[in-house]
């Protein structure tokens, strides 16, 4: 764990030293790096059996977490929508 901290802490430290140099092709080594660690999590996630003979209780509960996530951050929005329009207004 002290690994992962130490390459994100040590990424942010070369980020920040880099900040105002413009690294062409960035973004798009990014995106590569992204999606083969998805598909290598996938391949993970595959080789795992309990994972997937349980994937059909996990969807459902992926689903429902999802929807309430979802529905959680859309009333939130709305009343902090009606919050600062009636700031707005001097109401």
């Amino acid at each position: 764990m002290f690994i992962v901290i130490g390459f994100m802490a040590g990424g942010m430290c070369i980020g920040f030293m880099l900040r105002n140099r413009h690294l062409p092709g960035l973004n798009k080594a990014i995106t590569v790096l992204i999606w083969i660690l998805l598909f290598l999590l996938g391949i993970e996630v595959g080789e795992n059996r309990r994972i997937v003979q349980g994937l059909a209780t996990l969807g459902i509960e992926a689903f429902a977490l999802s929807l309430a996530s979802v529905a959680g951050s859309c009333i939130a929005a709305k009343g902090l929508w009606m919050w600062l329009n009636k700031k707005r207004n001097g109401s």
